[in-house]
């Protein structure tokens, strides 16, 4: 099995990405991962959306799975077989906010216990990291703004690589607030 990370948002496949997809005979992915891969997918190839993530390690080996952004990241790298990286969403938020990617700590509050996740970023940041953070709809960039110095700057970062990408940028005193859906936040010294 093949786990292919498809990038963040349009254009963003990287080139073996697309060598490995234009040779699958079978794919799997989530509906935004099969739409983002979509114009490299040969014609005949069998392509299944994802319904159950559990069934995903009883795939064949010759099965091609597409994770958004790069399965390292909070994507499906977890899962048995070959990984081809993809370009991830803390590449481009640190690309457009000009952070060099040796500062990151990264910190996953998407379906997880949101304190736990606020508790740590404020940790990274007290130790003079920048913080990406990768959120859910539910979790609180008031809730993190609170725990922090209020100098400290906060970006909102949302639909990367997509025409409607918007990116915020405030402090903790101020911080900027997500329209809604999944978005990251990066937070620190940047």
């Amino acid at each position: 099995m093949k786990i292919v990370g498809v990038g963040c948002g349009p254009g963003m496949l990287t080139a073996e990405a697309v060598r490995v997809i234009a040779g699958a005979s079978l794919i799997y992915g989530s509906a935004r991962a099969i739409a983002l891969a979509r114009e490299t997918i040969p014609p005949g190839c069998e392509v299944h959306e994802i319904t159950d993530y559990r069934c995903l390690r009883l795939l064949p080996s010759h099965a091609v799975v597409l994770s958004t952004g790069d399965p390292m990241l909070a994507g499906l790298g977890y899962l048995p077989g070959e990984v081809v990286p993809g370009i991830s969403s803390l590449q481009v938020v640190f690309a457009r906010l000009k952070v060099p990617l040796t500062k990151a700590a990264v910190v996953s509050a998407h379906g997880t216990d949101h304190a736990r996740a606020v508790a740590e970023a404020r940790e990274g940041i007290l130790a003079g990291r920048v913080v990406f953070l990768l959120a859910d709809p539910a979790f609180s960039v008031g809730a993190l703004a609170a725990v922090l110095p209020p100098e400290t700057r906060i970006a909102v970062c949302e639909d990367l690589g997509y025409p409607e990408e918007r990116i915020v940028v405030g402090t903790a005193a101020e911080p900027p607030m997500p329209r809604g859906g999944l978005f990251v936040v990066a937070a620190g010294e940047f």
